[in-house]
């Protein structure tokens, strides 16, 4: 096993990075040009512009990815659980922290360092790397020689303010205020590998930070809508900032998504006072203080009595151009409002756009958008609005195995005024409520979606878990949700009819249930084969076959005598034509592993360490912010740092095969 602990200069072996094209060779693969267009995952991989660097997305002839010919076999051996603050990797794997919260983004003439006593400003903290790193997605520019080149957006989830702040949540004022926004939203980062090394590009004019202070326009069927506008924006067309942002996606023309998930726990409701018909306090739980932010105490646009339609302007996907920094992000209503997971790109044999979202909570749904038109693979620009019209839809899995997605359009299956839409932008600001209309399937916490590269309409979504399930007055076990008390979730995969995503009905299975095969508690019992775990949350279909899973269990949950053995900060390799699965990443103690992307040659992987060190109870006492973890500075450190890894092979080879 390889390990690190917090040296971030780790040096990789020189290695050979060709071409994408190249890697086809190296694993005895197939191209397939159907294929390319067809692979979600696959879509921006291995796309490279001639002449000047540029990023993907703009008219050139791609690179296919590869498609295996043979079997799938996991090329590692699996590694045990551990409890040592450090990153552990199979044999034959190095790793290099690469952004950690407070590394300067590389904006020219603004590059503040990291001041581990957390005295850093709020205008230092708006061109440093946010807090806990989450979804992210690697976009490839041209390769100069043998380096590797693109572009990384970060999303930054929440703040601890213990950590964030010298005396932690103590005195709130504006200043510490401002310095928590700055610290959510997302990062825009160039990189580059020289000699088997990554590097950060600083300054770049691409570096860009966005985040709960950025302007951002509303666009779509609900923008402009009466249950947007507020005080401060009476046209409801532009919000000030992201927040919550969690899983991401991707487009076939070279943007980010970023999603917006817990957005709720900012806002105060004391009452429903502020929200006449309820359906913020009940059906997206505003209420109490604000989940213990303090942001109301200081900017009354968080209080939901004084301000009741600023909640409804978050709990949206969010597009943003990497290669435009300048460009004003976008918030896509067409995608409808909730607790967004991230949505998880397919291209239809129409060209249609489709993007599979899950909204995590215990009872909720799983969604899709279809595009109304086909992308434009030869003027990006083209492109800019595409997600603005389209068709939304719920799923409902039957018994039988069977399952149809369920129109989320006003005017169709009973969603008109009288039960409860006047017009379509009401019904995507209240998609929850319309879902419950249809009488779709409630799910146990739906999280990330993944395509199968090589078949556009074979989805997986990571169902992470659900303790109500089955309790008095809560709904009861079903079909795709079999257990009750789900401590461990499952995953679950469907196929759409014809291996067409833009199709209104597919095929399911359960792929796994995750837990312990020997748990004596039926509900408790997992059929895994192979490396155990529970929880699962991210999820990547890599162009290589493998199904990259990663988990996050609650500190009060991994305490639970039904977890021991399981592990909880791991990231795992499973091979969906078989079932296989091996542990490939344990991280440092208390932390979660999420996001994956993986470099254009696929000889990265880069994964991030999100709130290292948890409990926050522990680990936002001003007094003692090592108490559980000291990674990734190690015990001369500060604090504990969410951060950007990169992984690679000693041999220079590809990732997990």
């Amino acid at each position: 096993m390889t390990k690190t602990f917090a040296d971030k200069s780790i040096s990789c072996n020189p290695s050979d990075n060709p071409l994408f094209s190249g890697v086809a060779a190296q694993l005895d693969l197939s191209l397939s040009r159907r294929n390319f267009f067809a692979g979600g995952g696959a879509l921006l991989a291995g796309l490279t512009l001639a002449g000047s660097p540029m990023l993907v997305g703009a008219a050139t002839k791609p690179t296919a990815p590869p498609q295996s010919k043979k079997p799938l076999a996991l090329g590692f051996a699996g590694i045990p659980l551990g409890t040592d603050d450090t990153v552990t990797v199979p044999p034959g794997y190095k790793v290099q922290v690469l952004y950690a919260w407070g590394d300067p983004v590389g904006i020219a003439g603004n590059m503040p360092v990291f001041k581990s006593d957390a005295s850093n400003t709020w205008h230092e903290q708006a061109a440093q790397a946010g807090m806990h790193h989450d979804g992210m997605r690697y976009f490839p520019l041209v390769n100069a020689g043998k380096r590797q080149r693109g572009l990384m957006a970060i999303n930054h989830e929440y703040t601890d303010d213990g950590l964030l702040h010298v005396g932690g949540m103590s005195g709130w004022n504006a200043d510490k205020q401002k310095k928590a926004m700055a610290a959510h939203g997302v990062s825009v980062i160039e990189v580059e590998q020289i000699d088997g090394k990554w590097n950060v590009v600083r300054p770049s004019k691409y570096a860009r930070r966005v985040t709960a202070d950025t302007p951002i326009a509303l666009s779509g069927p609900a923008a402009g809508h009466a249950l947007l506008k507020t005080a401060d924006d009476p046209s409801g067309r532009e919000v000030l900032g992201t927040f919550g942002n969690c899983a991401n996606g991707w487009t076939p023309w070279g943007t980010y998504l970023t999603c917006e998930e817990n957005w709720h726990g900012y806002f105060s409701d004391w009452s429903d006072n502020g929200d006449p018909k309820g359906f913020n306090a009940k059906r997206y739980g505003l209420k109490g203080e604000g989940a213990g932010y303090k942001w109301v105490d200081v900017d009354f646009r968080f209080d939901a009595q004084i301000n009741p339609n600023e909640p409804n302007r978050f709990g949206w996907v969010v597009e943003i151009d990497p290669q435009e920094p300048d460009a004003k992000p976008v918030k896509r209503t067409a995608l409808g409002r909730f607790k967004h997971e991230g949505a998880c790109l397919s291209v239809a044999p129409s060209g249609q756009c489709v993007f599979y979202m899950g909204d995590d909570e215990k009872f909720e749904y799983i969604y899709k958008f279809v595009t109304a038109k086909p992308w434009n693979k030869n003027n990006r620009k083209a492109n800019r609005d595409l997600l603005d019209e389209g068709t939304l839809y719920v799923a409902r899995f039957d018994a039988d195995g069977s399952g149809s997605w369920l129109e989320l359009t006003h005017g169709k299956n009973g969603l008109t005024k009288e039960n409860g839409f006047a017009d379509h932008g009401e019904l995507l600001i209240k998609v929850r409520l319309a879902a419950d209309k249809l009488g779709a399937t409630k799910m146990d916490r739906p999280e990330w979606t993944a395509v199968n590269p090589h078949n556009p309409g074979e989805v997986f979504c990571t169902l992470t878990n659900n303790n109500d399930r089955g309790k008095e007055g809560k709904p009861g076990v079903d079909a795709a949700n079999p257990r009750a008390n789900n401590l461990f979730g499952q995953i679950i995969r469907w196929v759409e009819a014809g291996n067409d995503p833009t199709a209104t009905s597919f095929n399911w299975s359960l792929f796994a249930l995750a837990g312990n095969p020997d748990a004596k508690d039926p509900n408790h019992r997992g059929n895994i084969k192979g490396d155990i775990f529970g929880s699962q949350d991210g999820l990547y279909y890599a162009e290589t076959g493998i199904l990259w899973l990663q988990t996050d269990v609650s500190t009060t949950t991994i305490n639970a005598k039904e977890y021991a053995g399981m592990g909880n900060n791991q990231m795992l390799a499973a091979n969906p034509q078989t079932g296989e699965v091996r542990r490939f990443l344990v991280g440092p103690r208390g932390c979660e592993l999420t996001g994956i992307t993986f470099s254009g040659d696929h000889k990265t992987l880069f994964v991030n360490i999100q709130h290292p060190g948890e409990p926050a109870s522990e680990r936002n006492d001003p007094a003692k912010p090592q108490a559980i973890s000291t990674w990734p500075d190690g015990p001369t450190g500060g604090r504990p740092r969410s951060a950007t890894l990169a992984i690679t092979r000693e041999d220079g080879g590809v990732i997990g095969v």
